[in-house]
């Protein structure tokens, strides 16, 4: 067997895109034969799966399910919206799903290594970049979900409250975008970040000192209240805020997970 060196493997790397150990395997199958292997891996679809893995996947599907006292949230990336409506596409993601939530597998990267091989015949197939991007998961006695055009996905724990008012609270955080459930569960980088950001900004006025603070003081407790759940406005009584909705049913809120498709994605890059 014909030595495989790190310069033969550096060569097939810069000429696939593809990572060191499937460009080191794919030389051991060949016996070091690299044109043969760059065929193979043709052959494959893999050189493909790589080249499209440096375009940006900001479409694709949220997907939400419910089952037995566990709740999971799932988003897929592709690249258009075309392949998202796709009914192969949505077969993916709910094949993903299914097996998921069956087998209580909540880490990304088992989960995406157990669907390579499809993942990669649907990049050849539709000629996009295709990413199994994030899972999340609830378990409770009281778990909802609400899904928004496959965009937006929400899971909701709960205590003493009906069906109906948790769907609504988990509408609620599909539009109003909550960080966290109450005031005091903001992280103090955030608020310090923030106040930093407000005191910059009313700086610039040249009022008096005294005058600053309060500003700035009135700015942050509207900020703590705009992502605090419990603080917000009520989307369907909106002479309510969430708390009060919560107190009038003797209930509360336990968690909440919210998943916007293509949120905070940045373009990936090939690294050699």
């Amino acid at each position: 067997m014909n030595e495989i060196t790190t310069a033969l493997v550096k060569e097939l790397r810069e000429r696939t895109g593809l990572g060191i150990m499937e460009c080191k395997t794919s030389l051991i199958e060949v016996n070091g034969n690299i044109e043969l292997a760059i065929k193979n891996m043709r052959k494959s679809g893999i050189i493909k799966a790589a080249k499209k893995s440096c375009n940006a996947v900001v479409e694709g599907l949220i997907n939400v399910q419910i089952s037995d006292g566990y709740a999971m949230i799932l988003e897929v990336n592709c690249e258009t919206d075309f392949v998202a409506k796709h009914n192969v596409f949505q077969g993916f993601v709910g094949d993903i799903m299914h097996t998921a939530i069956t087998k209580k597998l909540t880490d990304i990267n088992k989960l995406k290594s157990q669907f390579e091989e499809e993942r990669i015949a649907l990049i050849s197939k539709f000629g996009e970049n295709i990413n199994i991007r994030r899972i999340a998961i609830l378990e409770g006695t009281e778990l909802n979900c609400y899904q928004h055009s496959e965009r937006i996905g929400v899971l909701i724990s709960t205590q003493g409250l009906n069906k109906t008012l948790s769907k609504q609270i988990a509408m609620h955080i599909t539009a109003s975008k909550p960080e966290f459930i109450k005031p005091e569960d903001v992280p103090n980088y955030v608020i310090k970040n923030e106040y930093e950001i407000q005191l910059e900004i009313t700086a610039k006025s040249n009022k008096p000192k005294e005058i600053i603070e309060k500003i700035v003081a009135g700015r942050m407790k509207k900020f703590i209240e705009e992502i605090s759940l419990i603080s917000q406005l009520f989307i369907f009584d909106q002479n309510k805020s969430v708390m009060q909705i919560l107190e009038a049913e003797n209930a509360s809120v336990i968690n909440f997970i919210r998943f916007e498709l293509g949120e905070a994605i940045e373009t990936p890059k090939l690294i050699y």
